[in-house]
């Protein structure tokens, strides 16, 4: 088995994340791919972030029409921050044998790496599968290279179109009453409706 895992709050989900999904599951050849909600996403600390079980139900309402798209609540159910060394260690765990994991990452998440709870964790149970807009090949930056000496052993490059679309960006669409057609599913839109969400 091949699978990938995105993580994110997922606060809303929208285009960008499934469509990053779908260029993973193509580039790699993948059999699934889980999308990973943070139950406590220690890095958005001070920030206001839906409660855990409506995003979950907003990422469902995002997946439904996608075969190859799983949800773990992984995070959600297990207490504390959500790390994602912890979840990738458990994931490869109880998976079958020979399965095959990817971390699947931005070039701001790559530039990150460093500042995330032990990371190397992380790189030891799965691949990385750097999602890249091109043109030009990607760059690892210096301060990643140093930590992670094998980072380029490590690493698939995903190649994905540019998408200019963010949760923060729609959230502010909703507040202000602007369309969020094409860039937020129909479902996720209806469950931001019926819940009163971002306004």
């Amino acid at each position: 088995m091949r699978a990938g895992v995105l993580g994110g709050t997922f606060d809303p989900p929208h285009l960008a994340h499934l469509a990053i999904g779908a260029a993973a599951k193509q580039a790699l050849h993948l059999d699934r791919v889980l999308f990973v909600p943070a139950g406590d996403p220690w890095r958005k600390a001070g920030r206001e972030v839906s409660p855990a079980s409506v995003r979950l139900r907003m990422l469902r309402a995002a997946l439904e029409p996608l075969p190859w798209a799983e949800i773990s609540a992984i995070e959600v159910d297990r207490p504390g921050p959500s790390y994602s060394a912890d979840t990738m260690e458990e994931l490869a765990r109880e998976s079958a044998r020979g399965a095959d994991w990817w971390f699947i990452v931005g070039d701001d998440a790559l530039t990150d790496l460093p500042n995330w709870h032990e990371p190397e964790r992380l790189l030891a149970a799965a691949r990385l599968a750097l999602v890249w807009r091109p043109p030009g090949d990607p760059i690892i930056p210096g301060e990643v290279r140093t930590r992670f000496a094998d980072i380029e052993a490590r690493l698939d490059v995903v190649p994905m179109p540019p998408l200019d679309v963010s949760s923060t960006a729609l959230r502010e669409r909703v507040r202000s009453g602007r369309a969020t057609s094409i860039l937020l599913p129909e479902g996720v839109r209806t469950v931001v409706d019926e819940l009163g969400l971002y306004r």
